[in-house]
Protein backbone atom coordinates (compact mmCIF):
# COMPACT_ATOMS: atom_id res chain seq x y z
CA UNK A 1 0.00 0.00 0.00
CA UNK A 2 2.82 2.34 0.83
CA UNK A 3 4.67 1.75 -2.51
CA UNK A 4 1.10 2.28 -4.21
CA UNK A 5 0.94 5.51 -2.86
CA UNK A 6 4.53 6.86 -3.46
CA UNK A 7 4.12 5.77 -6.79
CA UNK A 8 1.19 7.83 -6.99
CA UNK A 9 2.92 11.14 -5.25
CA UNK A 10 6.07 10.49 -8.24
CA UNK A 11 3.17 10.22 -10.93
CA UNK A 12 1.04 13.33 -9.62
CA UNK A 13 4.62 15.14 -9.00
CA UNK A 14 6.02 14.68 -12.71
CA UNK A 15 2.35 15.77 -14.05
CA UNK A 16 2.65 19.15 -12.03
CA UNK A 17 6.38 19.79 -12.82
CA UNK A 18 5.17 19.47 -16.86
CA UNK A 19 2.41 21.33 -16.41
CA UNK A 20 3.76 23.83 -14.29
CA UNK A 21 6.62 24.02 -16.65
CA UNK A 22 3.76 24.31 -19.69
CA UNK A 23 2.46 27.18 -18.54
CA UNK A 24 6.07 28.70 -17.70
CA UNK A 25 6.76 28.86 -21.88
CA UNK A 26 2.64 30.07 -22.38
CA UNK A 27 2.62 33.30 -23.90
CA UNK A 28 1.02 34.53 -21.43
CA UNK A 29 3.76 34.20 -19.06
CA UNK A 30 6.41 35.66 -21.21
CA UNK A 31 4.40 38.71 -20.94
CA UNK A 32 3.72 38.95 -16.98
CA UNK A 33 7.41 38.35 -16.87
CA UNK A 34 8.26 40.87 -19.15
CA UNK A 35 6.07 43.32 -17.42
CA UNK A 36 6.48 42.49 -14.13
CA UNK A 37 9.91 41.14 -14.05
CA UNK A 38 8.92 38.36 -11.83
CA UNK A 39 7.72 35.12 -13.48
CA UNK A 40 4.13 33.59 -12.93
CA UNK A 41 3.42 32.98 -9.51
CA UNK A 42 0.61 29.94 -10.26
CA UNK A 43 3.73 28.13 -12.36
CA UNK A 44 5.94 28.84 -9.96
CA UNK A 45 3.76 26.97 -7.20
CA UNK A 46 2.99 23.77 -9.65
CA UNK A 47 6.69 23.38 -10.29
CA UNK A 48 7.70 23.44 -6.25
CA UNK A 49 4.58 21.37 -5.65
CA UNK A 50 5.43 18.76 -7.97
CA UNK A 51 9.51 18.86 -7.04
CA UNK A 52 7.64 17.87 -3.39
CA UNK A 53 5.69 15.74 -3.99
CA UNK A 54 8.30 13.45 -6.27
CA UNK A 55 10.76 13.80 -2.95
CA UNK A 56 8.51 12.70 -0.94
CA UNK A 57 7.39 9.75 -3.13
CA UNK A 58 10.91 8.82 -4.10
CA UNK A 59 11.79 8.92 0.21
CA UNK A 60 8.26 6.73 0.66
CA UNK A 61 9.18 4.19 -2.14
CA UNK A 62 13.11 3.97 -1.13
CA UNK A 63 12.70 3.93 2.36
CA UNK A 64 13.27 0.78 4.28
CA UNK A 65 11.61 0.69 7.65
Amino acid sequence: MKKMISAALIIAGVLLLYFGYQEYQSISSEVEEFLTGSPDSSSMWMMIGGAAAVAAGLVGFFYKK
